[in-house]
């Protein structure tokens, strides 16, 4: 009797282990589907718009690196992709699908006029925020000047970069029409007007004798000789514009306070050669704001390119 008791008990002990153990399997179960649930809903893409003022392929490792920085601080996905052209970047960013972008000034001021974007990062070239319109041409050319272009314009075919670039359309166009010879592309002094569509292209433009004189960034001009894209001894430069405040990083009104502040500690803090190199030979980052694209704003709209506020 005493052996049949104690076998009972027995195995009323497993059979309340087993329905307890079960009980706490159920559970782990719904937390581990809670889990999956949750990870089947992974943070949105975060997308960099980056216009192509080097050219793409001189430009691409550094976009990349600096998207796993920004990845790493924001911890959320990020992936940098180099438009085609520059107002590409600006339509991305007016769509929803780039939240941050790298543009020209005059790009940036477009896109702050239509879309309300905010700059808040840009870089530094020597240590200051500030670069140069150039025109440069053949180191063995006969122009040597501003004055011999204006002498000399029926002779020479001209270079723009892409219509959209500060440097390399807007402040040297002001430049030439304040001379009545350069109006568009159709109506001009000179031999022939071309927009090579980036600051790489115009260079070896010039550098190859296709082209006799061109507009260029100075801090992507310098990077370029730097690099040995291009040749340095075979191009010179024969004018050069008031200083001009660089590049901007801009951001869309969904990036919040917090991913801009983590984005500006990212960059501000990154010492990496590949990601400084692909931005104009950067020596560095600083902070940007929208004021400090006033004096672009005003260019803007004396080329007709924006209508002053009302």
């Amino acid at each position: 009797m005493f052996r049949k008791q104690k076998t009972f008990l027995v195995l009323t002990c497993l059979l309340l282990v087993s329905l307890i153990a079960a009980a706490c399997g159920s559970e782990s179960g719904q937390q581990g589907a809670q889990g999956e649930a949750a990870g089947e809903q992974p943070k949105e893409e975060f997308l960099i718009g980056i216009i192509p003022a080097q050219g793409s392929s001189q430009m691409k490792e550094g976009a990349d690196k600096l998207a796993e920085l920004l990845e790493k601080k924001l911890q959320r996905p990020v992936r940098a992709e180099i438009y085609p052209d520059y107002n590409g970047v600006v339509e991305a960013m007016g769509a929803g699908k780039a939240h941050m972008a790298y543009l020209g000034p005059l790009t940036y001021v477009e896109a702050h006029e239509r879309y309300d974007v905010e700059a808040i990062v840009t870089q530094l070239i020597d240590g200051k925020p500030f670069y140069y319109s150039y025109l440069i041409a053949p180191a063995d050319s006969p122009y040597h000047s501003f004055e011999d272009v204006e002498e000399h314009a029926v002779d020479i075919r001209f270079a723009f970069g892409d219509i959209s670039s500060t440097s390399g359309s807007l402040i040297p166009g002001i430049a030439l029409k304040e001379k009545g010879l350069f109006q568009s592309q159709q109506d001009h002094q000179f031999k022939s007007v071309v927009y090579t569509g980036d600051h790489t292209a115009t260079a070896l433009a010039i550098q190859n004798g296709l082209q006799d004189v061109g507009a260029i960034d100075s801090a992507f001009y310098n990077n370029l000789v730097k690099q040995g894209t291009v040749d340095g001894d075979k191009i010179k430069t024969i004018w050069q514009s008031e200083e001009l405040f660089q590049y901007p990083w801009a951001v869309t009104k969904d990036v919040t306070d917090e991913e801009i502040k983590l984005i500006r500690e990212a960059m501000l803090g990154t010492e990496d050669p590949d990601i400084l190199s692909a931005f104009g030979g950067a020596s560095g980052f600083t902070e940007a704001s929208n004021e400090d694209y006033a004096a672009i704003r005003q260019a803007a709209i004396k080329d007709n390119r924006l209508k002053p506020k009302q």
